[in-house]
């Protein structure tokens, strides 16, 4: 099996007025085309009093805490090894920090009555969020050997790197570090505002992300993080039952009609909260299998089945599916063709 990784990094991303640099990692599997892996990392620093980001560097830490990112290695394997489902919820969890004002850690803060009286997490487009005690547990760890020399910020990014490669994700050997964390208080209605309802459709979501300073196939690439974890069918609902259809024309019927049988629309809130579809066969790999579905008219989502038909993301969509190229074989001898 030929791998290439290729690291396509953009900076002067504007994420709500932050600094960010945007990281696509695309694993090819084949010589020319091949099966494209897709997750998107984002790497931040406020500003403006939010927080203080000097610049972010490859060996921000090499002095001051060395041991940092193998702490964080070992604290996100051993949960994950007890817990299959815990990379895709790092990796939601950075997203939904970082796309309300920027990798600041400002989800992980809870409400104290006097200082912070409101958290991130009182936002219902938070439901299902998990594993923040994971990253207060990592933090702790990490304290212990450096105290009040890493963010928690820098934490959960590196949590989230980690969590793509234990999956079978791209690992990139240098990740960027040198954020900080928000000194402001947390905001639910800003996360209301700020991050993307589960009904939200093809146009949204692009102009969503080109606020951002992304091109479309970097807006099909982020949402390929969706190849892990799972939908709750209360996020279904509306998408099965509403009267106003998406605009997809390739959803396949028996998919549509699993869908209904696993979601029922009356279910009621607590069963719709509580019962879930795997977002693809797959949902603890990080591979491609999520393009796969999407062209086979497999999609979860209102985005999911849009991508794979408007004429915008297609062939996006198709590219991040394909799997042209030779996988290869185990010979008997490195010295001889089988």
């Amino acid at each position: 099996m030929h791998i290439y990784i290729y690291i396509y990094i953009h900076e002067k991303l504007n994420w709500n007025n932050n600094i960010v640099r945007t990281t696509i990692y695309m694993m090819r599997v084949g010589v020319i085309v091949g099966v494209v892996f897709v997750v998107v990392v984002v790497l931040g620093c406020l500003k403006n009093g939010e927080a203080v980001g000097v610049g972010l560097s490859d060996n921000f830490y090499e002095e001051s805490c060395p041991e940092v990112e193998s702490i964080v290695r070992a604290g996100v394997q051993s949960a994950s090894l007890t817990d299959p489902t815990t990379p895709a919820a790092l990796l939601r969890l950075m997203f939904h920090d970082c796309q309300v004002q920027g990798c600041d850690a400002s989800i992980l803060v809870n409400p104290d009555g006097v200082i912070t009286k409101s958290s991130e997490m009182g936002s219902t487009k938070n439901f299902g969020i998990r594993k923040r005690e994971l990253i207060s547990l990592v933090k702790s760890a990490v304290e212990a050997v450096c105290p009040r020399r890493v963010s928690c910020a820098d934490i959960l990014v590196m949590a989230a790197h980690e969590a793509v490669a234990f999956s079978g994700g791209p690992r990139i050997i240098r990740l960027p570090l040198g954020r900080r964390d928000s000194i402001n208080p947390p905001n639910a209605g800003l996360a209301d505002a700020s991050l993307p309802h589960a009904d939200i459709g093809l146009d949204s979501t692009l102009q969503l992300f080109a606020k951002k300073g992304m091109t479309i196939e970097e807006s099909v690439a982020i949402l390929g993080a969706h190849t892990l974890g799972v939908t709750h069918c209360i996020n279904l609902q509306s998408r099965l039952y509403s009267t106003q259809k998406s605009n997809a024309t390739n959803q396949n019927p028996a998919f549509e009609l699993s869908l209904k049988t696993r979601c029922p629309q009356l279910a009621g809130p607590t069963a719709s909260k509580i019962s879930f579809m795997q977002n693809d066969l797959t949902s603890v790999i990080f591979d491609n299998e999520y393009f796969v579905n999407l062209m086979r008219g497999r999609g979860l989502l209102n985005i999911d089945s849009d991508m794979a038909v408007d004429s915008r993301t297609r062939q996006f969509v198709e590219k991040f599916a394909e799997d042209q190229g030779n996988r290869g074989v185990v010979r008997r001898s490195c010295g001889a063709l089988d």
